[in-house]
């Protein structure tokens, strides 16, 4: 039995969680130790509850790294430095201000006693990743895993790279951002889902749920559902900010769903939005480029990568029942066979031993 520790800034989108969820139920030991709590209701195993920065001047400075890295266009991932003296000092304050607090958990949860540590997000329990040095010399094996802007905004913590034992990624983009990455389906399970429901003769429901409008494509989205609008009876949700399992309800009730178009810095192709929506049996749009959709094995999505793609991809769902049917049947097989924990399992393990983990 392997004992695996997960560490995460946040249980980003419940992903975190799905991997620590997966080991124990396929037979391994782990525990998920998350900095900051998620504030949309996603499930937790252990939070320190750190303190987070949300006033203006924190928001601002997180505003302008991602406007600075969108300017840059770089293609490949950044090695992150402290800018200025300032945010080096706001780094040092914050690892000594919550040394003890860390410090306890490890006692209390006997954290030295695992055998792999999973760095989820890239991101040690300290910015200098002394935590991580510390468990390197005595024997653990170091796993970061790359969600998404972790690494396309904030980039490589340099000292957690140079000592991790294996680097993966569920974002298709990210391989070309950092050579040495694995590609690794996220691990889900779609028990939690509620059944997919749908009153007869009801009007076409399409659903659109942003975390971040600007990186889903949010206003290029409402453009092309106005414009149908105005030739066809739809209902469109544009869901934000609402209780996780209450927009679960809400999903499925509906038709369509779009995860992103024409968005910035979010990547292409999907997340946990448009992975719960097809494992519902709903059609699901989003943005491809055609190297990602070619790669994409059975690629089960609706792809619209613009304004004109995305009206034409609406009007082919929104006027034909059966290939809604046929395409939600697809993508809620297609989950399953490639984002089950038995499969998401036996896949890390294989790389576990490529790496000499296991």
């Amino acid at each position: 039995m392997l004992k695996i520790l997960h560490l995460a800034p946040q249980n980003y989108a419940g992903v975190p969680y799905s991997f620590f969820d997966m080991h124990n139920k396929c037979g391994d030991y782990s525990r998920l130790i998350t900095y900051h709590k998620n504030p949309r209701n996603f499930l937790e195993d252990i939070c320190l509850d750190l303190p987070l920065p949300n006033y203006s001047i924190a928001k601002n400075w997180r505003s302008k790294k991602v406007k600075d890295r969108e300017e840059q266009k770089v293609e490949t991932a950044p090695i992150f430095r402290p800018k200025n003296f300032f945010e080096k000092f706001y780094f040092d304050v914050s690892d000594s201000l919550k040394k003890k607090k860390i410090n306890q958990a490890i006692n209390k949860y006997n954290l030295d006693d695992f055998d792999i540590i999973h760095y989820d997000a890239g991101l040690d329990l300290f910015r200098n990743s002394s935590q991580a040095k510390k468990w390197k010399k005595e024997g653990k094996k170091i796993v970061c895993c790359y969600y998404g802007s972790d690494l396309r905004i904030r980039g490589i913590i340099k000292e957690l790279d140079e000592i991790s034992d294996l680097n993966i990624t569920s974002e298709f983009d990210h391989l070309k951002l950092k050579e040495d990455l694995h590609y690794l389906f996220y691990p889900y399970d779609p028990s939690e889902l509620p059944e997919k429901q749908k009153e007869e003769n009801e009007e076409v429901t399409i659903i659109h749920s942003p975390t971040n409008r600007k990186y889903k494509g949010t206003d290029l989205i409402i453009s092309v559902i106005d414009k149908i609008k105005n030739e066809k009876k739809i209902k469109f949700l544009l869901m934000e900010n609402m209780d996780r399992l209450e927009l679960l309800k809400i999903k499925s009730r509906c038709d369509i769903c779009i995860d992103q178009v024409g968005g910035t810095m979010g990547g292409t192709g999907y997340g946990k939005a448009g992975l719960e929506t097809l494992a519902m049996g709903i059609p699901t749009i989003t943005n491809m480029n055609d190297d990602y959709k070619n790669w994409l094995p059975e690629n089960p999505f609706a792809v619209a990568n613009n304004s004109d793609e995305l009206y034409k991809k609406l009007n082919e769902l929104i006027d034909s029942n059966d290939l809604r049917n046929e395409i939600g049947f697809k993508g809620k097989e297609w989950v399953k066979k490639y984002h089950s924990y038995e499969n998401v399992d036996q896949k890390l393990k294989e790389l576990y031993k490529l790496k000499k983990i296991i």
